[in-house]
């Protein structure tokens, strides 16, 4: 295997910069640039030099010899000072080393993978704890790259491996003494609790997707009736543009910010007229898409005149008098009144967002689906469960074959399993360097 290099602390210039070094020939750059090897996971003070021994830079040098490292290969980092002359003419000199080359996008992270360090569910984990923005993100990140989801999952093909030796047993022994005759009780009622734990696992994506992607909120209303003013204001940002001219907003305008240390995504849309322009027409139907795809709708009226929309399915409504400084405007008492321009009732807009959030999200979701590819294969897992337990005339052998698939289906999500074709898709969204 190739020896692959890159800087892996981010952006130039910078205080520190960190190239790292993972393959069979780490140990040879080492030993040609800082005269010898530090002890094992050990800094050391030296002095990096080119081949023809000049000087590059004053730096540490650390050594993971391997299986111990985070790729599981021997890796080298060298941390100098963080100035693109230094990391260029140190980047220079490794690509004249014999079988180095440049690492690609998330490569070192992909050959841990392959050398057993962690499971796809933990790659990910870590690939969202880098990109994370948001406290909750952080949370639900860290715990995911330190093995959450790959316990329940590993749990799961526990017990189904499980049950398939019962059955297989009872087929090819059924003369053998200590051998049930009847699996029925012990595995059968096992797979059905497993099926339900799945369902609810399913169940709980939504909240795990609105933690990772973010809480979608999406700002509805007649022409003028001041959901711009209110995105800027909650941005605290000049994100869209406020103007008295009905028909201004005629695409989808987002905003991504922290509430409650979760992340939300609020969305300004066009205003909800008959109208005759075909652009606003279009924009109109927008809105109203995005709202029945939304986790959270703001129904703005300036004077609590809530024009008629279609029906949102589960989505919440919540109906907001935007020009609550206009008297006489009368309105539901469910309603909150606010004021961009008095900068009133903003403070308990959020506070009611923030505790909405807390009960929509709730606190635990590191054991939840947080991508697609998550939730396809449990579905598939939890169909083939639901073929095993839920026909009981099929033969024994189908039963137990049903059973094998689900837990494939399960072994694909952590990568045991057919994920050639998701592997370039998850480590290309790594930085270069990780």
């Amino acid at each position: 295997m190739e020896t692959i290099y890159a800087l892996s602390s981010g952006g130039l210039p910078s205080g520190v910069a960190v190239v790292r070094v993972s393959g069979p020939g780490a140990g040879d750059a080492v030993k040609a640039l800082s005269g010898s090897f530090p002890e094992a996971r050990e800094a050391a003070l030296r002095s990096i030099r080119s081949r023809n021994d000049m000087e590059i830079d004053r730096g540490l040098v650390l050594w993971f010899p391997g299986p111990g490292s985070f790729t599981g290969e021997d890796v080298a980092e060298f941390h100098l000072h963080g100035g693109r002359a230094v990391v260029d003419r140190l980047l220079e000199e490794l690509s004249g080393f014999d079988g180095f080359r440049l690492a690609e996008a998330g490569e070192f992270s992909k050959r841990a993978f392959a050398n057993g360090k962690f499971d796809l569910t933990e790659a990910e984990g870590l690939a969202d704890l880098i990109a994370s923005q948001t406290e909750a993100q952080r949370i639900l990140a860290l715990s995911q790259a330190s093995g959450a989801l790959k316990g329940v999952y590993e749990g799961w093909q526990k017990r189904l491996l499980h049950a398939r030796a019962m059955i297989e047993a009872e087929i090819d022994f059924t003369d053998e003494e200590d051998v049930p005759g009847s699996v029925s009780d012990r595995v059968w009622q096992d797979m059905s609790a497993l099926a339900d734990e799945m369902r609810r696992h399913l169940a709980g994506a939504d909240r795990a997707r609105a933690v990772r992607d973010g809480f979608r909120i999406v700002i509805i209303g007649a022409p003028n009736a001041g959901k711009s003013s209110l995105l800027n204001a909650l941005a605290g940002s000049d994100v869209a543009i406020v103007s008295d001219i009905p028909g201004t907003t005629r695409d989808a305008v987002e905003s991504r910010l922290s509430i409650g240390g979760q992340l939300v995504v609020i969305t300004d849309t066009a205003g909800i007229r008959d109208a005759g322009d075909a652009i606003e027409t279009e924009g109109i139907r927008r809105a109203l898409v995005k709202a029945g795809e939304a986790d959270l709708v703001l129904h703005l009226s300036p004077d609590g005149s809530w024009e008629a929309i279609e029906d949102l399915g589960d989505v919440p409504v919540w109906r907001i008098v935007s020009k609550g400084d206009i008297k006489n405007a009368g309105f539901d008492s469910d309603a909150l009144s606010i004021s961009v321009r008095q900068d009133d009732g903003l403070d308990e807009l959020l506070n009611r967002l923030g505790s909405h959030l807390a009960d929509s999200v709730g606190n635990d979701v590191s054991s939840l689906p947080t991508r697609q590819r998550h939730i396809e294969n449990v579905r598939s897992a939890l169909s083939g469960l639901r073929n095993a337990t839920e026909n009981g005339t099929m033969p024994l052998e189908l039963r137990a074959e049903s059973l094998r698939l689900s837990a494939y289906s399960l072994g694909r999500i952590t990568g045991q399993f057919g994920v050639e074709d998701v592997l370039g898709v998850i480590f290309s969204e790594f930085c270069i360097g990780k």
